[in-house]
């Protein structure tokens, strides 16, 4: 019997599941989460291999909405051999408890978009890497007085709406975000057409004010790139998109999602602090993580800048301007949770469910329910990730080899 097929129990472990943690087994067969009810009293059966997980925690894998690259990859810089670049960082990030993830195309030429775009397509994860839940589009219709790292020449208006964004992009059909700036002219048909799509339209690198923002929304808008950052700062008067997190313009039901970069630069502890407490429920941590991620410090490039890794940071080479983070999402769930002291499910959530509900996803990832991908991870103290599974298959396991025999397993 394959072993995809086998009926899986992890036991000797506690789980993350409804918001607690509590201490539970896992059943998982053909890839899914099961109900051990309908084992016992309709199938009548018994586990084919029990994994003793240690009495560690198994909590759902991290989903990263927001990554440029990492590892050497540049996904807005590598039109060549785009396919082995994301195989690549999808590869890497298994190390780091990231089971699903959205490569992102910073702005970048048009001739960039046409060729990219179509070769990045959704798919389920395995040992070969994390899955690929569709591409996150960050630019090029934003701001550009809020352009942070990305190219001024590449910049686009929205000048056609719609028609434009086809022209621009080409396919559209393997995109799942879009970030643009709402204040741009046509920036609010275009949200509406967007979201028909099922496309999830953020807002970011914008100089909007929240009565902006929240035309957005009212049009479809549901997320915010990388909060506090590329946007108006908060004032007392107009506190720009950061509003959004407590407008009472947001109708009943509907949850503003936002991206947060806790690597302990982007954002300050203080910062961190504000957003949690102030909506917990939205919060969405990304690494926004570029090519320099896992690298030595030096220069290398960025979509179509150069940048320069130093004292640990990204910056736009010659500049102070930062351009991207080089954390990796274990990293930042933990400097999250230190810096807030919220509690550990607050902190793995933010990583794991409020991304999956962001998109749309949360009946299959990011979560341990019954019926969901069994993506999930094994963690120790302080947030270390021990083992990484897909569809109940080990893919990364700490400092050995992810063969059956390396787990301990109860035939």
């Amino acid at each position: 019997m394959l072993r995809h097929h086998k009926l899986l129990q992890f036991i000797n472990c506690y789980i993350l599941r409804d918001h607690k943690i509590i201490k539970e087994d896992i059943w998982v067969r053909c890839g899914k989460i099961v109900n051990p009810e309908k084992i016992f009293f309709d199938e009548k059966i018994s586990a084919d291999e029990k994994i003793d997980c240690n009495g560690f925690l198994l909590a759902p894998g991290f989903i990263d909405l927001q990554i440029n690259g990492g590892f050497g990859v540049d996904f807005s810089n590598e039109v060549d051999k785009i396919e082995e670049g994301v195989r690549k960082v999808a590869k890497g990030i298994l190390s780091h408890g990231v089971t699903s993830f959205c490569p992102t195309v910073v702005t970048s030429p048009t001739h960039v978009y046409e060729e990219v775009l179509p070769k990045i397509r959704k798919q389920q994860g395995s040992r070969e890497g994390a899955s690929i839940l569709g591409i996150h589009v960050e630019g090029p219709f934003i701001n550009n007085e809020k352009k942070g790292a990305h190219p001024s020449s590449c910049i686009q208006t929205l000048d056609k709406g719609y028609e434009k964004v086809l022209n621009i992009y080409g396919n559209i059909e393997n995109v799942t975000i879009i970030t643009l700036a709402p204040e741009l002219t046509n920036a609010s048909p275009v949200i509406a057409d967007l979201t028909a799509k099922g496309i999830t339209v953020s807002l970011g690198h914008s100089m909007a004010n929240l009565h902006e923002g929240e035309i957005a929304v009212d049009h479809g808008a549901s997320f915010i790139t990388h909060l506090f950052n590329a946007m108006l700062p908060f004032h007392h008067r107009d506190p720009g998109l950061v509003g959004l997190l407590t407008s009472d313009a947001i109708p009943a039901g509907k949850t503003i999602y936002y991206g947060i970069i806790s690597d302990g630069i982007h954002t300050h502890p203080a910062a961190l602090r504000i957003a949690h407490r102030t909506h917990p429920k939205g919060l969405v941590l990304v690494t926004d993580a570029i090519s320099a991620m896992g690298l030595e410090e030096g220069t290398h490039r960025i979509g179509q800048m150069a940048i320069e890794v130093r004292s640990g940071k990204a910056f736009v080479a010659g500049t102070d301007t930062l351009c991207g983070s080089i954390a990796t999402m274990d990293r930042c769930v933990k400097f999250f949770q230190e810096a807030t002291t919220c509690s550990m499910v607050e902190a793995l959530e933010a990583a794991s469910l409020h991304p999956a509900q962001a998109i749309g996803i949360s009946k299959n990832k990011g979560t341990l329910n019954y019926g969901a991908d069994a993506d999930f991870i094994l963690i120790g103290d302080r947030f270390e990730i021990l083992s990484t599974w897909i569809a109940g298959e080990c893919v990364f396991e700490k400092k050995t080899s992810c063969s059956p025999d390396s787990m301990l397993i109860i035939k």
